[in-house]
């Protein structure tokens, strides 16, 4: 039993898939999942176990940024085995190439997050997503953007130039989780991937609602099972 998650050994699946919102776990445990249940509750943020297509599949939310990601990432990993993690967040489009609902699938995630400076003492690791996931997932949804995003540890930036400067380097999208995702995900010689849906505008102002955001992302989530589960 882990501190954060605190489920019994062998109620979590080898497959997890990881929203941010809490709420958007329970929304894909309800919808997307056979047999649902729930086993966490800690701190509100919701993980179940079910089935899709015969096949166990858990869900846990993470929180917001890539210092709750970790705590929730890590504990999958280290205390119940977890072999693979696939985010399916939200992300803000830095281009006009790509429109809202728009899929991303990550194959790279910059950041400005001091986490992996500090762990690779000022040293640039690239952190990149498992190539069969990235593939799959591709394969699953052709009309899919992919490519770099963006892992900010601020919501609302104070130097917006900055991502912009990414942008002109490729990134799609800015979103707050990848980076430390693909870095744990690597420390623990697991999977993962993040597949993102474009909830908001960076470039346009357009964006969703939060109801939209929690319940209405369903095709990432469709993508993420395919990819994770081999079709």
């Amino acid at each position: 039993m882990s501190t954060h998650i605190g489920a019994e050994h062998g109620q979590i699946a080898p497959l997890v898939l990881m929203p941010g919102d809490p709420l958007r776990a329970r929304w894909i445990a309800e919808t997307h999942l056979e047999d649902a249940r729930c086993y966490s509750e800690v701190r509100g943020m919701y993980g179940y176990t079910g089935t899709w297509r015969g096949h166990p599949v858990s869900v846990q939310g993470s929180g917001m940024g890539q210092p709750s990601l970790a705590i929730y990432a890590h504990e999958l990993f280290a205390s119940y085995d977890v072999q693979a993690i696939i985010r399916v967040g939200s992300c803000g489009a830095l281009t006009e190439r790509l429109a809202l609902r728009d899929l991303v699938i990550a194959s790279g995630a910059c950041t400005d997050s001091s986490m992996n400076r500090i762990t690779f003492e000022g040293l640039d690791y690239a952190p990149v997503a498992d190539f069969g996931l990235l593939r799959d997932a591709a394969a699953a949804a052709p009309h899919a953007h992919v490519g770099l995003l963006m892992s900010s540890d601020s919501f609302y930036a104070t130097r917006p130039e900055l991502t912009a400067r990414m942008a002109e380097h490729g990134a799609l999208a800015v979103e707050m989780e990848a980076s430390a995702l693909y870095t744990l995900a690597a420390r623990h010689g697991r999977r993962a991937l993040a597949i993102c849906t474009v909830s908001d505008h960076i470039v346009t102002g357009e964006e969703t609602t939060a109801q939209e955001r929690e319940q209405t992302f369903g095709e990432m989530v469709e993508v993420a099972l395919t990819a994770g589960l081999g079709g």
